[in-house]
């Protein structure tokens, strides 16, 4: 009976003990399945794992990049979806602010391209849709810059052109001193030069270089007003002209005669009177501008003495002060070496700094008749018609000094 007492003492003792060591035993559990659990990769991964913690790390790979089968030594890039970059392209365009500020323009086209090249323009990237386009481009130049191949339907998507060729260039912007331009350009080169004054619609400029090129002029000069040259429509309307002669932009009047040669002669190629011009601001387009007729181009007028910038009539109105040029037919003789010709715009004509300067070197107003009651010419066409008549006067001029100098002296 004692050892069955004891048995019983020690069981009832146990069992008190065994609530408090069950719910130790829960809250070790809980705690177990609390704490992080570490997966372990498959075995391969584990190794290849290992692998790379013992040799050093090495850098991502480049993007795709080919070997052009045109040119064997250009490397390519083929864009991802959603490349960036493509993007800046409209931006170039169609920004004059970001030309300015980050001296980038964009050029479009085989020809044009081809044309900037070989000019020396500096080439930064160059987007294609098919390798065939880089086989006729400078290698060197090709090899230089960054070549990105894009689908065609995208380059569709940022072309302005109606059939776009698939390729688009972003160059850094030509600097005139530092372009190598065409010997054949040079060599026919004359003493003639051009002055584009508030010329603001881009097709009439672009067409105007490309008159001037065609022309053999020596160089271009563009005053504050004028359409931004590196605009794609001038682009386009010059058709490589901006490669083939200097073309200075954005000059004020003041800075002008420092960019002509010693001893020119400034011509206006536009016969609105001045007087009209500087009393009704509020002149139609068009009359009296490029291409009338003055009542008698035969009578020079004579040229007011010098006044002051600024008059005031006897109503109060202020008004500028501009000189009277005497005029003549474009057709009759006005070429001396060298001469400028000014082509003002359709809307305004030229600008009272533009007579100042043109009386100032014995300058004339040019005459393009017109037949009566027609509107005056385009500014475009009215440059073309002045630009080729003092070529062919210069060429006769020089023409007539060679013979004289080959004429054998009989003694």
């Amino acid at each position: 009976m004692a050892a069955l007492r004891r048995l019983a003492a020690g069981l009832g003792r146990s069992l008190l003990r065994r609530p408090d060591e069950a719910a130790v035993g829960r809250r070790g559990v809980r705690a177990l399945r609390r704490s992080p659990v570490r997966v372990l990769p498959p075995r391969k991964e584990r190794g290849a794992a290992a692998e790379a913690q013992q040799s050093p790390r090495e850098p991502p790979p480049p993007p795709a990049v080919e070997r052009s089968s045109a040119a064997p030594g250009v490397w390519y890039e083929k864009a991802a979806p959603g490349d960036r970059r493509l993007g800046k392209v409209v931006t170039i365009a169609k920004s004059k602010k970001f030309r300015d500020n980050h001296g980038k323009v964009l050029l479009e086209g085989h020809r044009l391209i081809k044309d900037a090249l070989e000019a020396g323009a500096v080439l930064q990237t160059l987007f294609f849709s098919t390798v065939g386009h880089l086989k006729e481009l400078p290698e060197a130049e090709l090899k230089r810059a960054n070549l990105v191949k894009v689908k065609f339907e995208d380059i569709k998507s940022w072309s302005d052109l109606v059939t776009p060729q698939g390729l688009i260039g972003i160059f850094s912007k030509p600097d005139p001193a530092k372009m190598s331009y065409p010997a054949a350009q040079l060599t026919s080169s004359l003493p003639l030069l051009l002055i584009c004054d508030n010329i603001r619609d881009p097709g009439n400029l672009g067409t105007i270089l490309r008159s001037a090129a065609g022309a053999g002029c020596e160089k271009v000069l563009l005053t504050k007003g004028c359409v931004d040259p590196w605009e794609p429509k001038v682009l386009r309307a010059g058709m490589g002209a901006h490669f083939r002669l200097p073309i200075i932009a954005n000059l004020d009047w003041e800075s002008v005669p420092s960019n002509l040669p010693a001893g020119v002669q400034v011509c206006v190629a536009d016969n609105k009177d001045p007087g009209a011009q500087a009393e009704t601001p509020s002149m139609p387009r068009g009359a009296g501008g490029p291409g009338s007729a003055p009542g008698n181009p035969k009578a020079p007028v004579k040229s007011k003495p010098k006044a002051a910038p600024e008059h005031e009539d006897e109503e109060g109105v202020v008004g500028v002060c501009v000189p009277e040029l005497p005029a003549q037919y474009y057709y009759e003789n006005w070429t001396q070496t060298p001469v400028a010709v000014v082509i003002g715009g359709e809307t305004h004509g030229v600008s009272p700094d533009a007579l100042h300067l043109a009386a100032s070197t014995g300058g004339k107003r040019l005459v393009i008749p017109v037949v009566p009651g027609v509107d005056s010419l385009n500014s475009a066409i009215a440059a073309g018609i002045v630009l080729f008549e003092g070529k062919r006067q210069l060429l006769r001029r020089h023409k007539q000094e060679d013979e004289r100098q080959t004429v054998p002296v009989v003694g």
